[in-house]
């Protein structure tokens, strides 16, 4: 058996009284961030389909080929495209993220946390973990504001044009991506990182600072995983929709999140105050470990 070397622990404490305060707020778009799903706005009337009907469709597909509802939705995409002959590159994605409507306060909301993380102390890092359209959402007007953006992307020819599903990122697969902010492995070509083994307390993002904002049955894995690892799950509803609040409750109940919110992003709000709730005692915790531990 290998013998490791046993690692100073002073040295330890010195590290993580000494590492820079980072939190991460981690996002599923459609639901969360934006209401329906980024694919709904133009892309689906442009390839003459009501929403209802592509999602059946692909829920069709994937029943009927025992086959993974993110690929059928990213093949029908491309099938529905052609025999629309609608067009399907890189820019036509990035005219499409114009339609994309956001919940109130969305806009607003990444400075203003920034800010008030930096008053606590706080660096705040915002990243998406999302199973829509890597294209469209990189193209939005606050795609800037994320320190990474994972999302279901396409392959593209030398003319740009969209040919096949390049990654696919599904409720369970989800999770792999909170382990890359977790430890800083945002090289999805290299494996390496995310399979090595890194010290706890030696990850960039521990799992307790950090908060999962979801809307639905997708995001259950992330959810379970920051709330049983101590950071904060949070399920977010649509605001003035029947029904909604009373469905995400049930993840409260069932002991996926630790609590519910209305999908509203602005200054006040309960969501507002929840996250800000967390910045700040994550800052209290660190300056008590400062004062009784380095």
């Amino acid at each position: 058996m290998t013998q490791h070397p046993q690692a100073d622990p002073s040295k330890k404490r010195q590290s993580a009284t000494n590492k820079r305060l980072t939190m991460a707020l981690v996002y599923d778009f459609d639901g969360t961030l934006a209401p329906g799903n980024v694919q709904e706005p133009q892309f689906i009337p442009n390839i003459g389909m009501k929403p209802a009907d592509f999602w059946e469709e692909v829920s069709d597909l994937a029943r009927e080929n025992r086959a993974d509802s993110v690929l059928m939705y990213m093949h029908l995409m491309l099938k529905k495209a052609a025999a629309a002959n609608v067009p399907v590159r890189r820019e036509d994605f990035g005219e499409r993220a114009q339609k994309v409507e956001f919940f109130k306060g969305v806009k607003e909301w990444f400075g203003r946390i920034n800010a008030y993380g930096k008053q606590e102390g706080v660096q705040i890092e915002h990243c998406i973990v999302s199973s829509g359209n890597a294209e469209i959402i990189e193209a939005t007007p606050i795609a800037k504001e994320f320190r990474q953006i994972y999302a279901s992307k396409f392959l593209f020819d030398p003319n740009g044009v969209a040919i096949w599903p390049a990654l696919a990122i599904n409720y369970t697969t989800k999770t792999q991506y909170l382990f890359r902010i977790n430890k800083g492995a945002h090289d999805l070509s290299d494996d390496t990182l995310i399979n090595q083994f890194v010290e706890t307390g030696e990850r960039p993002i521990p799992f307790e600072n950090m908060v999962y904002l979801g809307d639905g049955s997708t995001d259950v894995p992330c959810f379970r995983l920051v709330k049983e690892q101590g950071g904060l799950s949070i399920a977010v509803y649509k605001p003035n929709t029947k029904g909604a609040h009373d469905r995400a409750k049930e993840f409260v109940r069932d002991g996926r999140v630790h609590c519910v919110a209305r999908a509203d992003y602005t200054e006040g709000s309960e969501l507002d105050q929840i996250v800000k709730a967390k910045i700040s005692s994550l800052a209290a915790r660190a300056a008590l470990t400062r004062k009784f531990v380095g």
